[in-house]
């Protein structure tokens, strides 16, 4: 291998948070390289500057002058969330040696502002691509996100607050380390009407967990119920294994009803989202009060009738139908539509509902097994116990093969 580049995080931004070593290295280097921010905050003069960010522009910059020495800068640490990563195995391809220098990141200034060990925080990069601020929130630990782009603090708080999670503590660093330094002390409903500076991070607590007992089978008496029909308890567990909700899943529970199948779909994946759709609003009611109950942050009542209410839904992983109003044939359509490769489960109390639901998943060229539930739960019956059979259910299983 031929030079040695460095690859240097320079901190929060000021010449205070950088360290000696970096210092050193950009005091004795002939090129810059970096964002125009970055650059901008150097003397003139010392060395050539070359603005670049994307790590092809880079590369060539360091071509071009190869047999100089050259630092690469970037903001906070150069492992965390940053270009290096990417920068380096191109490096390594063109036989260039490199060196990485760590920074103080954001995430270590904030800590020391609030006088918060931070080893313990979902670390979250929103700062130009999506983030699920709910899943990060929904882990058991506080998350601290780095912000920028269209996802500013009010934006993210908007997504708790849309969760239900208004009332959640956040703490934003505005402009850390710069004189311009703010820390706002706040909650997500309050910060969702406020302005905050684009070099910004956002602190947000754990969101609560009410309830410790099992995902799946939870007991029917658990739930907020009213008079909304609600699937039962060994029937709800079969079906929310059936659906087989992995990490980060997209989960559709069509006719959720109090939101039963929705809660124990969204505890199996903390960092899944659930979207429940239902078109009564006692339903959307009891779903939104179940959701709080169980803290199952990562259901979305969906209010309205399928199949119209899931067109502006994101392509599911797995559906869950259990009522549909005369709509199946539609509602398998735009499923299949969005995600051919969707698992699907279908409840069946009537004989009517699996000759249809056969008929329609055979057309779609979808595989299916049905699955009968008969359970029996025991009642006083004076002195003695005896068993009172349940509505057995039959349970459709589908995907393409």
């Amino acid at each position: 291998m031929q030079d040695c580049v460095i690859l240097a995080g320079i901190g929060c931004g000021t010449p205070d948070t950088m360290t000696a070593e970096v210092r050193d290295s950009i005091s004795g280097a002939e090129i810059w390289i970096g964002a125009r921010r970055i650059l901008s905050g150097l003397p003139d003069g010392q060395a050539e500057k070359f603005a670049a960010t994307k790590p092809g522009e880079i590369l060539t910059a360091l071509l071009e002058n190869r047999g100089r020495r050259c630092c690469v800068l970037y903001s906070g640490d150069s492992g965390f969330y940053s270009g290096a990563r990417s920068l380096a195995p191109l490096l390594e391809e063109q036989g260039i040696a490199y060196r990485i220098l760590p920074g103080i990141s954001s995430v270590q200034a904030m800590a020391a502002r609030m006088a918060e060990p931070w080893q313990g925080w979902k670390l979250v990069s929103a700062h130009g691509v999506e983030c699920d601020a709910v899943a990060a929130v929904n882990t058991g630990a506080p998350a601290l996100f780095l912000t920028g782009g269209t996802l500013g603090p009010a934006s993210l708080c908007d997504k708790l607050v849309r969760a239900g999670l208004g009332s959640l503590r956040a703490v934003v660093g505005e402009n850390l380390s710069y004189e311009t330094e703010k820390i706002i002390h706040g909650t997500a409903a309050e910060f969702l009407q406020r302005e905050f500076a684009p070099l910004s991070v956002l602190w947000v607590e754990a969101a609560p967990k009410p309830w410790n007992g099992p995902c799946q089978g939870i007991r029917d008496e658990e739930f907020i119920r009213g008079s909304v029909p609600m699937t039962k308890r060994e029937v709800r567990a079969c079906a929310v294994s059936m659906a087989a909700p992995s990490p980060g899943a997209v989960l559709w529970d069509v006719g959720a009803g109090t939101g039963s199948i929705s809660v124990e779909l969204a505890l199996s994946t903390p960092s899944g989202r659930v979207f429940a759709v239902e078109c009564e609003q006692e339903g959307i009611d009891l779903i939104r009060r179940n959701r709080e109950r169980f803290g199952a942050w990562n259901v979305t009542p969906v209010h309205g009738k399928a199949p119209d209410a899931l067109a502006d839904l994101p392509a599911p992983d797995a559906v869950f139908i259990g009522g549909t109003k005369g709509g199946l044939a539609e509602i398998l359509d735009i499923v299949l539509e969005k995600n051919p490769s969707a698992r699907i489960v279908i409840s069946a109390v009537t004989m009517e509902t699996i000759a249809q639901s056969s008929q329609l998943l055979t057309e779609c060229g979808l595989e299916f097994e049905a699955t009968q539930i008969s359970a029996a739960r025991t009642r006083q019956a004076g002195r003695f116990h005896m068993m009172a059979a349940q509505n057995p259910v039959f349970l459709i299983e589908a995907r393409k093969n």
